[in-house]
């Protein structure tokens, strides 16, 4: 019964948000499709500010792999993973994810396409892209955007929690799926 309840409100939560918002600011007395416009105007200009960032992290992200150093600091990285009970199949996930989404993503996929949705290394990877996030392209994007150039202790930061992220993955799956 609660599981049709969330169903329900699920299905209906997207459009009742894009129904009462726009009602709401039109009873506050906004201009409400002036006020997209100007706002999608805006977006528009940070895409066009973010361009170079985004080129610059995916020639990279390309190099990284295609030198091979990804695969080397995987295998570099194999003694103190193995001793940690993480599979080596989802270091190179866990080593693409702070730099980019759509890499980890094709990463992921490409593991649950290998070793099944149901199995450790599958639900290990889901459990990864849920718990971490793209550090470097935020950093590189939304930074970039604004004219931030001294990131300060920010890469350092989300590196950690990233990490935090990928161990707590790690320890929650094997305690939850006994590996």
């Amino acid at each position: 019964m609660v599981e049709v309840i969330i169903q329900e409100i699920s299905k209906w939560a997207i459009p009742t948000l894009f129904f009462l918002i726009p009602s709401f600011a039109f009873l506050k007395g906004v201009k409400v499709y002036e006020a997209f416009v100007e706002g999608a105007q805006e977006g528009f200009n940070t895409a066009i500010k973010i361009i170079p960032f985004l080129v610059g992290m995916l020639v990279a992200i390309g190099v990284f792999r295609s030198s091979g150093a990804l695969d080397a600091f995987t295998k570099l990285l194999r003694p103190i993973t193995d001793i940690l009970y993480i599979p080596g199949e989802v270091i190179p996930l866990a080593i693409m994810r702070p730099l980019s989404g759509g890499a980890a993503l094709g990463a992921a996929a490409e593991l649950i396409k290998t070793h099944g949705p149901d199995s450790f290394i599958g639900v290990l990877a889901s459990t990864m892209q849920g718990s971490t996030d793209t550090t470097f392209y935020v950093l590189t994007v939304y930074f970039g955007s604004v004219g931030i150039v001294k990131y300060r202790y920010s890469a350092a930061v989300g590196l950690i929690a990233d990490i935090v992220g990928f161990l707590a993955s790690v320890f929650i799956c094997n305690i939850v799926f006994n590996n």
